[in-house]
């Protein structure tokens, strides 16, 4: 993103049209409400800013409806870092001292995971707005006291499934829901890495603070921090459908280096209806990548690469014909882009690509990427802040991703079956 010219970056996050129940979240984003955004900003401060902090802010600098006056850490190499970008932005190293600032319209919390619930009740009872980054929350009865502080509070909160906001990911469901892979009947999930997720430490003191995903005072590990994205497309293939139970496995088999959260990690969870979907990580391999694929009796969508596959041969003219009327339906007029997809994988069906310019990620950056969803998340915040509407949906999409990654890792580490809520439970 820093080599894009602001100019680009505005023509990327483009204005989005609204067409479907599917996305309920993005009628915050249409054109209107961009005309109406014209020339106001949002007053931000950030909570947080570490290596994801940083990314948030060097998207909101190419933002016309973001102004980052305050900034917080109480790590001074990352402050130092955020000031040098934002020099004008009052810094605090209590965050609740920023939550008292008046100029502070809403709240970027990027901090660790054991953080996010205290903080985002905090910054609500304060009257900011708030993005709060996934998981939501470090414990399921964390993820229902937020969940609660947003029910009965008036302020917007949104969560960083930045998927939601992914023109691929988006194009994709709406062909999943327009019946061209046919019946869903699988979910399959996997994140592989070959790296010990370490970050350099300057001295010992240090090392849990900035070494957090390692330890499960402040992690879930592998399960918050990576399957959270991916559990969510399953919610999303669905129709709102969760699952009934989820069971698991893990283990420290590679990374024995005082690490407390598993380096490899499998779970299956399975719906009502007898859809399975999977989850795997493993970071001493990472010869497969992240992959994300829906699977339907006719088809498959591979979510990561934009493309779509075909059980038999298809009439091509037929399925362009889907994409063309997606094309006039929900992402009419959209502007999303990113840098084009170099490569395709050998099959048996050479599939058909449903997204023009997509960014395919090994899945190796705990930051982020461009052209990842994350910048057009990013700037419906700003919108909602500004407006102070609540994008429908968002949050209970995150509140589900977040509860079944926690089951999900309670699941790993106990070895067994566990049962998982019908309804939200506050």
């Amino acid at each position: 993103m820093s080599n894009m010219t602001r100019k680009g970056f505005l023509e990327t996050l483009g204005s989005l049209a609204v067409g479907s129940a599917l996305f309920p979240w993005l009628s915050g984003c249409t054109p209107e409400k961009h005309r109406q955004a014209a020339g106001e900003k949002a007053r931000l401060g950030i909570i947080g800013t570490g290596s994801r902090g940083q990314f948030h802010i060097a998207n909101l600098l190419l933002d016309p409806n973001a102004e980052i006056v305050a900034l917080c850490d109480d790590f001074p190499p990352h402050l130092d870092a955020a000031s040098a970008l934002c020099p004008a932005a009052r810094r605090y190293a209590d965050y609740r001292k920023l939550l008292e600032d008046k100029e502070v319209d809403g709240v970027i919390i990027c901090t660790p995971l054991s953080m996010h619930a205290q903080m985002t009740i905090d910054s609500l009872a304060a009257g900011k707005h708030t993005f709060c980054e996934k998981a939501m929350a470090h414990s399921p009865e964390q993820l229902q006291a937020m969940y609660r502080a947003w029910k009965e509070g008036n302020r917007v909160l949104m969560v960083g499934q930045q998927r939601l906001y992914d023109p691929k990911y988006v194009k994709a469901m709406e062909l999943v829901h327009g019946g061209a892979i046919g019946q869903v009947v699988g979910i399959r999930n996997y994140w592989y890495r070959n790296n010990d997720w370490r970050r350099e430490v300057p001295s010992p003191e240090y090392e849990r603070r900035i070494n957090w995903r390692l330890y499960e005072e402040y992690s879930r590990g592998l399960m918050t921090e990576l399957a959270c994205h991916q559990l969510q497309n399953g919610s999303w293939a669905m129709n709102g459908l969760q699952p009934s139970f989820v069971q698991g496995t893990g283990s420290i088999m590679y990374w024995k280096d005082g690490r407390e959260v598993f380096d490899n990690v499998a779970a299956i969870y399975q719906y009502p209806n007898g859809v399975h979907m999977t989850f795997e990580s493993i970071i001493s391999n990472k010869h497969f990548g992240m992959g994300e694929q829906i699977l339907g009796s006719e088809g498959t969508i591979d979510l990561v690469r934009g493309i779509m596959y075909s059980e038999a041969p298809m009439r091509r003219s037929g399925i362009r014909q889907l994409l063309d009327q997606i094309e006039q339906g929900i992402l009419a007029g959209s502007a999303f882009a990113g840098t084009s997809w170099a490569t395709e994988e050998a099959s048996t069906d050479k599939g058909i690509r449903f997204a023009d310019h997509v960014t395919v990620n090994d899945g190796a950056s705990s930051v982020g990427a461009a052209g990842d969803g994350s910048a057009e998340l990013i700037h419906a915040f700003c919108l909602a802040a500004i407006s102070g509407v609540q994008p429908a949906g968002i949050v209970e999409e995150a509140y589900w991703s977040t509860l079944l990654a926690l089951l999900g890792d309670r699941a790993t580490r106990e070895g067994t079956r566990l049962e998982i809520p019908r309804e939200i439970v506050w």
